[in-house]
């Protein structure tokens, strides 16, 4: 069956000598893997930055029920991002929201939801002017409740953040905030509430661990 879907490339890895293997989050299947041939080759027509983590995608698919690797028809950029390679603090969260994604993202049960706030976050991202300080902490509390745990419980973030003068009313602001919202927040507190979304994520999703990125988002955030 040929079907049409927007998706969100994940990562891709090489397949044989001229081919690879690219995970796609897809708006209609979920998360997918497709083999793209003769790509790594001076004569082929695929283009490999089209299967960049992050890249948005317009594809149209070969789909099968319960088949594990499946091929594009035919594909093309949804979104040219302007800004995510070439601003170091931008390009720090999309690391981190690739490694995220990819240790989330697995059998989803309601992807057109969820895709559709994964692309906004992700142009919202690129469109961005101000430094994002709290990009990575907003989208950890959104995305918790697209994968069923929702991290919303206020008394008990107050137990966590004692001590790092993050008030109730303050704290109920940054879980209702927008990406566009100016928070006052320091690294410590920030530091404190990434520390706790990751422990809840930890809880919640199956094999999520330590995130290589997150010295990263630490050293920017400093």
């Amino acid at each position: 069956m040929i079907c049409k879907t927007r998706g969100i490339v994940l990562r891709y890895v090489r397949y044989r000598e001229t081919s690879i293997i690219a995970t796609i989050f897809t708006e209609s299947f979920g998360t997918h893997a497709y083999i793209i041939n003769n790509i790594r080759t001076a004569k082929g027509t695929a283009k490999i930055a089209l299967y960049q983590p992050l890249t948005l995608l317009d594809l149209i698919v070969y789909h099968k029920p319960n088949q594990e690797v499946a091929r594009i028809k035919e594909v093309k950029c949804l979104y040219a991002y302007q800004t995510l390679s070439a601003d170091m603090y931008k390009t720090g969260i999309a690391l981190f929201i690739t490694e995220v994604l990819n240790k989330v993202l697995k059998e989803e049960s309601n992807p057109v939801e969820l895709f559709e706030f994964l692309q906004n976050s992700l142009i919202t991202l690129d469109h961005l002017h101000e430094k994002a300080n709290h990009f990575h902490l907003l989208f950890l509390i959104k995305l918790s409740h697209y994968l069923g745990f929702g991290i919303s419980n206020k008394s008990e973030l107050i137990q966590e953040l004692l001590g790092n003068n993050i008030q109730a009313n303050d704290l109920e602001v940054i879980l209702q905030a927008n990406y566009l919202d100016d928070l006052l927040t320091n690294f410590q507190q920030r530091k404190t509430l990434l520390d706790y979304c990751l422990q809840q994520y930890t809880q919640h999703v199956p094999g999520f661990n330590e995130l290589k990125s997150i010295d990263v988002i630490r050293e920017l955030w400093k």
